[in-house]
């Protein structure tokens, strides 16, 4: 409640909506097949993307705000933002917001902190360019590449994990992700949960 007042979001208000969001820092192979998931599926979801991702994949950008999904700001070069002057942190949001904006005519709304990590200062700095700072309720180690879980495990650990509200934050650079989103999808909707991106 404390961090609400200053923009963060953690959980959806409503009890049966899920929102699965993708966090962006490099292409990896995976996110065309995670597209082709949720069109099939009929799902949308918010990528949050940094500037190295959206200048280097605008294929990819192009195709999620064409296909209906929400493109989100996850910094210019994916610094720790509670480690870096205000300057900084401002440049880390706005470089990457004018890119966007100018590249794509799209603007971003939201925004996802770089490792979950803030301050109170910088949540109210995301606030006061027009951001909601957009946290999570469930992750995993999906990042990790070098430590990919296998297809079932990582099935069973995402599926079993909804709860009211969730905020599901999963990494494109998996490729067990790629691999399973269309039976997680699946499992979730047989658990009575729709699927949102309005936070």
């Amino acid at each position: 409640k404390t961090y609400e007042k200053l923009g963060a979001t953690f959980l959806l208000p409503a009890q049966k909506q899920i929102c699965l969001t993708f966090d962006e820092g490099y292409e990896n192979g995976y996110s065309g097949q995670i597209l082709d998931t949720l069109k099939e599926k009929k799902v949308q979801a918010i990528f949050f993307v940094t500037y190295d991702f959206a200048s280097q994949n605008p294929d990819l950008i192009k195709r999620m705000i064409n296909e209906g999904h929400i493109v989100g700001n996850h910094t210019y070069r994916h610094y720790t933002m509670d480690e870096v002057t205000e300057q900084a942190a401002t440049e880390e949001i706005v470089y990457l917001h004018k890119y966007i904006q100018k590249n794509y005519n799209y603007q971003m709304h939201y925004f996802r902190f770089p490792k979950g990590e803030f301050s109170e200062s910088t949540l109210a700095l995301a606030q006061s360019l027009g951001y909601q700072s957009v946290f999570w309720s469930f992750a995993y180690a999906d990042w990790d590449t070098e430590n990919v879980m296998n297809p079932q495990e990582a099935l069973n650990k995402i599926t079993e994990s909804t709860h009211p509200g969730a905020i599901f934050l999963l990494h494109a650079v998996s490729p067990t992700n790629a691999e399973i989103l269309g039976d997680a999808i699946d499992n979730i909707r047989q658990q009575g949960y729709t699927f949102v991106t309005n936070i």
